[in-house]
Parts: structure tokens; C-alpha cells; sequence
């Protein structure tokens, strides 16, 4: 009996994810524009994030240079 109910459950499951479609299914054209607008995006981001990390590593060693003398 529990088996039972287990296997209607993943049923009922997988029906409700095959009834939603991807929306990314529906459309097989991609928009260059927008895939350079992410990559942009991307790469402003990693850009802050390695600025971030190289200021931080600065003070930290100009710190430790002035608390040492």
C-alpha cells in the first residue's frame, strides 16, 4: 500500500513539471545583444570584485607595515 501511494506521488510530480514548458523551450533564437549585455555585466562585476580584493590586500599590508614601526 505504501509503495503504492510513494508511486503516485512521483507521477503526480513529474505530470505537473512536463505541463509547465521552459520558456527558453519555445523560442530556439538567441538574442546576441543580450548575451553580450550579461557577459558586460559579468565581466564589470568580476572587475569590482578583483578592485575590491586588490584594495583590500593593500591595506592590509600598509597596515601591518605601520603597526610594525
Amino acid at each position: 500500500m505504501v509503495n503504492y501511494i510513494m508511486s503516485t506521488e512521483s507521477f503526480n510530480r513529474t505530470s505537473e513539471i512536463a505541463e509547465t514548458p521552459s520558456p527558453y523551450s519555445e523560442s530556439k533564437r538567441v538574442d546576441v545583444d543580450v548575451l553580450k549585455q550579461r557577459l558586460l555585466e559579468e565581466t564589470k562585476k568580476e572587475k569590482k570584485k578583483r578592485t575590491i580584493i586588490l584594495y583590500t590586500v593593500l591595506a592590509s599590508l600598509g597596515a601591518l607595515t605601520i603597526l610594525t614601526y
